[in-house]
């Protein structure tokens, strides 16, 4: 918008800004630290503040000096203001209308003083362009932020919020981009009549989240409040909008510790500037804006904030949320996205375990499982028998209980691939406490696990990376391991893994052979003599060290058969209370006194465990032939 016809004359002598005219001056305004040369006449007759300030100064000499030493704006807007009460073209667009108006406030161009004012024009110009111009609205918001205090007083900052908000309500069809075409020095009557901004229409249904991430969190985060209060944008819209925020001005997580330790040092000592030095409250800001409802952001960039979050030193409450928001929808992470580096400050584990049981936490309080049935309604026989609307209801909603209750049990298995393939990862990190890998281990319900192949390897990797575990350790850590679960490429590594412990090798022998013998629709009648020696050292106590026993020679209500597998007198129960003597020698021999004796014994077997599978294989084999 222009205002004004006369040409500008002001002038610049000796430091001293003054006007061309052939009246001489008798006015000096100092603005911060600029002095003025001006008259009287044409300022004081649309300034009231100016027409105060003069008339408590006495004239002691030909100018009266007039200090504005707390001016809005500057000295650009005094200078604007000045022209305007000489009748010199003067331009406002969005770019300059808030410091402008602010000034305009401060020297009281109200209508009171003279009709047809400056604010009285500025306001026209604001309601009637700006605020119609989506482009210019924001322009105008952001420009709000170096004079706040004043924009908030005079409902600037509030105007263009609601202007804003409206706007992304609105049809896209209906929206005038306006950009801002002062800003090339033309005249702002073409956006305000809409014959240039035309050529500018949204085209898809977020096209307002880019503009809007321009905007410093105070007023991102007032507009999107204004936005989400509609009620009409999807939350799948806002959740877009925040990631785009997000990847505008958070630092980029990284797993380089020495940036961490950079942004810490951003962080004390303020150097980057405001919006970068401030990353914490830009984070928990967003946290505060996310959409309540489940898929409305992902999961993968819920995890990005938990680790922006660990690196900044958020609030726990800021974490606990994110947290619970990624356990609801837990099985769309990636092993990639749990892999949040712990806050380099703690020193401790390489990645934040603590936080990733707390997300597996929370989403196995997720879907607990319905009814078997649908709940029956009290009544007469004959009011049962009817089959009223309000039944049907009630069995529809028993119908996607169940389908929500399989979809759980789905994503539960989808869990447990995604914690097993976490286990790996972090089973390398040397400072990880056995007690932390067990935990999460344990956090899965068996049946979610179909198979222990993945366990088992984290549980292999973890043994490599903690060589100083001793015997009872190991057993602990594979308690958690089904050996029944394994497949036959696992079955063959553990029986050749030196770091197992002896039970889990017989284990992993045992259930081979009994999976073996059903799957042929055979039966094992006698324990092959490898296990039996085995079995046997530990069984007699009696015997020297490294002997074994040569009896071949199973009691018939003792027989390893397919059907004896189920029959509480079957040697699973003999096994297991071998095995469980096993235990009680380890924790009579903390310190692997009598180690001797079970690693003579299992040395001095004919053949390797690989060999053991072989000679397993040939007695199924044989068995099969007999049948």
């Amino acid at each position: 918008m222009k205002l004004g016809s006369r040409p500008d004359t002001f002038f610049t002598s000796e430091g001293v800004r003054s006007v061309s005219s052939e009246v001489s001056s008798d006015l000096i305004v100092q603005v911060k630290g600029n002095r003025y040369m001006l008259h009287k006449f044409p300022l004081l007759s649309k300034c009231l503040r100016l027409q105060r300030l003069c008339s408590e100064c006495p004239e002691s000499s030909p100018h009266q000096i007039v200090q504005l030493p707390d001016f809005p704006g500057g000295i650009e807007a005094f200078e604007l203001c000045a022209k305007f009460c000489y009748g010199m073209t003067i331009t406002v667009s969005a770019l300059n209308i808030v410091s402008v108006r602010c000034a305009a406030e401060y020297l009281q161009m109200t209508e009171d003083v003279e009709k047809g004012n400056l604010i009285y024009k500025l306001e026209v110009f604001f309601n009637s362009c700006v605020l119609h111009g989506w482009k210019d609205s924001i322009v105008t918001l952001q420009s709000t932020k170096a004079f706040s205090m004043w924009s908030e007083d005079l409902g600037i900052t509030s105007r263009c919020i609601e202007a804003v908000a409206a706007k992304v309500h609105a049809h896209p069809s209906k929206v005038n981009l306006s950009h801002s075409y002062s800003r090339r020095g033309r005249d702002d009557v073409s956006s305000c009549n809409g014959t240039e901004s035309h050529r500018y229409k949204p085209t898809n249904k977020g096209w307002w989240a880019e503009d809007l991430a321009e905007l410093s969190i105070d007023l991102y985060w007032r507009t999107m409040i204004a936005i989400k209060s509609g009620g009409c944008i999807p939350s799948s819209l806002i959740g877009d909008a925040l990631r785009i925020y997000a990847s505008r001005w958070l630092p980029h997580v990284s797993r380089n510790m020495n940036f961490e330790k950079q942004v810490e040092r951003d962080l004390e000592t303020d150097s980057v500037g405001e919006l970068t030095s401030k990353p914490r409250l830009l984070l928990e800001s967003i946290v505060s804006l996310l959409p309540l409802e489940r898929g409305a952001v992902s999961c993968s960039f819920l995890l990005k904030l938990l680790k922006a979050a660990n690196i900044l030193k958020a609030s726990s409450s800021s974490k606990v949320e994110l947290a619970r928001r990624v356990g609801i929808q837990l099985e769309e992470a990636t092993v990639g996205d749990l892999l949040i580096p712990s806050p380099w400050y703690t020193g401790d584990t390489i990645y934040d375990v603590d936080i990733v049981m707390t997300i597996v936490e929370q989403f196995m309080l997720q879907g607990q499982s319905p009814p078997t049935s649908p709940p029956r309604t009290k009544g007469h026989f004959y009011e049962r028998r009817r089959r009223s609307r309000s039944a049907e209801n009630v069995d529809f909603e028993f119908q996607e209980s169940r389908r929500s209750s399989s979809a759980s049990h789905s994503s539960k298995l989808k869990v447990a691939k995604l914690v097993d393939g976490y286990l790996q990862e972090i089973a390398r990190d040397e400072n990880l406490p056995m007690s932390k890998f067990i935990a999460l281990a344990e956090a899965i319900p068996d049946f979610a696990r179909l198979d222990h192949d993945d366990l088992y390897r984290a549980i292999d990797i973890y043994l490599k990376g903690h060589l100083d575990l001793n015997k009872s350790e190991r057993k602990r850590i594979c308690r958690v391991l089904d050996c029944k679960k394994l497949s036959m490429e696992a079955c063959v590594h553990a029986a050749q893994n030196e770091l197992l412990p002896l039970r889990v090798v017989v284990q992993v022998l045992f259930f081979e052979q009994a999976r073996a013998a059903m799957s042929s629709g055979g039966h094992l009648t006698e324990l092959p003599s490898n296990i039996k020696a085995l079995l046997a050292a530990h069984h007699d106590p009696s015997r020297p060290p490294g002997s074994i026993s040569t009896s071949k020679t199973v009691p018939a209500d003792d027989q390893w058969s397919v059907s004896g597998l189920k029959s509480p007198k079957s040697n699973i129960s003999t096994l297991r209370m071998k095995l469980a003597e096993d235990d009680d020698i380890d924790e009579n021999f903390p310190n692997g006194i009598g180690k001797s004796s079970r690693i003579k014994s299992l040395c001095s077997l004919p053949n390797r465990p690989k060999k053991m599978f072989s000679k397993l294989w040939t007695i199924n084999r044989s068995a099969t032939e007999k049948n």
